[in-house]
């Protein structure tokens, strides 16, 4: 079992890790869910019948586990409408020109937040088939749906984070306005000289 259990980490840890980390957006639960899930491969490994890859199995593993860990929380709502800490998580990148950076650290903030509009499904199909690349199929098996769920929720969940991220540019625009008119009318007011 040893080494099968060091062929599943070396093959599929980054694969577990990425998307408990999209779905938890938190670094160091995200690490205690992945070992939740090789707790859960290691009870459970003899039973696994081959239907399915190994790696769609461990990610419905991972699902599972995420959606227990959501369970526990306070409400499933709080959590899922919780703050992204910049500051303390690490987004890999490769060597991007700094400007680069900020743009996208500007783009991954508004994924983020448009994400949390989500359902835990929506969330779940749109991390695995934009952030992952996984197709459809892959999709379905991973999370169990048919691939026409699949679809529906995909089509569904990325209409919400349009209308989201519309929400969002169209709020910049405004506190942009405002910043312009305070600016302004800083300029314009007369200073006394009293």
């Amino acid at each position: 079992m040893e080494e099968t259990f060091q062929k599943i980490y070396d093959q599929y840890h980054q694969d577990l890790f990425q998307f408990l980390f999209y779905m938890v957006k938190d670094k160091s639960q995200a690490e205690d869910l992945v070992q939740e899930v090789y707790i859960r491969v290691l009870h459970s490994y003899q039973t696994f019948e081959g239907r399915s890859s190994e790696k769609t199995w461990l990610l419905s593993i991972a699902r599972h586990v995420a959606i227990d860990w959501f369970r526990k929380q306070q409400t499933i709502r709080q959590r899922i409408l919780g703050t992204f800490d910049w500051e303390k998580q690490d987004v890999k990148d490769h060597h991007p020109l700094p400007e680069e950076v900020v743009m996208q650290h500007e783009n991954l903030q508004e994924i983020f937040t448009a994400l949390d509009k989500c359902t835990l499904d929506q969330r779940s199909v749109i991390i695995l088939r934009f952030i992952q690349g996984y197709s459809i199929s892959e999709t379905a098996k991973a999370l169990h749906f048919s691939e026409s769920k699949v679809k529906t929720t995909q089509h569904r969940g990325l209409k919400v984070l349009r209308k989201q991220m519309e929400l969002l540019k169209e709020e910049q625009k405004h506190e942009e306005v405002k910043v312009g008119r305070r600016a302004a009318e800083g300029i314009t007011k007369p200073t006394s000289n009293g």
